[in-house]
């Protein structure tokens, strides 16, 4: 495989993690935990794929890339992944319940939900309403990273622009302030006229509506195609990359880069990959088990950390991550 394509998956990789890895960061900014992300991502990948095949008949000119259907398609999986962050948020944040638990049971529900949608077109091809690849002028010129960044499609410019964008409106505004003092000490916040739970239902629901474009983007722009098991639980990786990331938007672009290569590679490995004049390879089950593996490590290194108050101020953990509030 040449060093072009495999940079090219690499970059296609690390937007499927990157864009539900920004839209957690918010959500736990603002306190609350969302292990539903799994879910979200295999509910908006079929919701998706499922609303653009039954509307491929509309198919007319392409505009950035995608024609009506496919664009339709996109805000469907957002739809989906709103809808369900909705249903965590209701539980979670005005009923109070453990965040944790609801994660998981969203996480179950969205898969079901995932496989009722694609069931009827399992196997189906909507080449003509794919994502197409758009080439920036002058940009694309530059030797190698040219053709690698500058030559794909729309939702990979989008998560470009995503990163400094969140990194903006946390650090650098108003509201950004308001998401960090709820998930840090929501009952100053709440003395001081900010409406905590709802900071905190405005941040789940945009993570969600993340997750869900991330999967219309796996079904749509990446594969396009639906099939069972599309996501080969990589929604879970999401969880490890926002601690990876230390709830910053500028790590999470560097984890998601990281994490990028390792499941790229991971495919490289199996066939051996030459280093030094080496061939170095791996058992492919063994490779299939290390992305899992490293995730379950960054959860428990992450767990053991933010239990120490002075570790968690350093790493920028959320002080109130997971706690619910009352504020009656």
């Amino acid at each position: 495989m040449s060093e072009h394509i495999i940079a090219s998956a690499i970059v296609i990789s690390s937007t499927f993690f990157l864009i539900p890895t920004i839209g957690e960061i918010f959500a736990e900014k603002s306190g609350v935990l969302n292990l539903g992300i799994e879910g979200m991502i295999v509910a908006g990948a079929a919701g998706s794929f499922l609303t653009t095949y039954l509307l491929r008949g509309l198919a007319g000119p392409k505009f950035l890339g995608g024609d009506i259907t496919v664009w339709i398609g996109l805000l469907a999986g957002m739809l989906i992944g709103t809808v369900l962050a909705l249903l965590h948020s209701f539980v979670s944040v005005t009923l109070n319940r453990n965040q944790i638990v609801s994660g998981i049971a969203l996480t179950i529900f969205g898969t079901g939900l995932g496989g009722l949608f694609g069931r009827g077109v399992v196997g189906k091809q909507i080449e003509t309403s794919k994502l197409d690849d758009i080439s920036i002028p002058i940009l694309k010129e530059i030797p190698f990273f040219g053709a690698v960044l500058f030559n794909r499609d729309i939702i990979v410019y989008f998560s470009y622009i995503l990163v400094p964008l969140a990194w903006f409106i946390l650090f650098r505004t108003k509201l950004g302030l308001m998401i960090r003092t709820v998930g840090e000490n929501p009952i100053s916040a709440h003395n001081q006229g900010i409406n905590v739970k709802k900071i905190r239902h405005m941040s789940v629901l945009f993570g969600g509506a993340l997750a869900g474009l991330s999967g219309a983007y796996l079904s749509l722009a990446w594969l396009g195609r639906w099939q069972e098991g599309i996501t080969n639980d990589r929604g879970w990786i999401v969880i490890a990359l926002v601690i990876v990331a230390l709830w910053h938007p500028i790590n999470a672009l560097i984890g998601s880069y990281i994490f990028g290569v390792f499941w790229v590679y991971k495919l490289q490995f199996a066939n051996g990959v030459d280093v030094l004049g080496f061939t170095i390879k791996a058992d492919s089950n063994l490779m299939d088990m290390l992305p899992y593996l490293s995730t379950l490590g960054f959860l428990i290194i992450g767990s053991v950390m933010i239990n120490f108050s002075k570790v968690k101020r350093l790493i920028g953990a959320p002080t109130e991550l997971t706690v619910p509030f009352y504020d009656d």
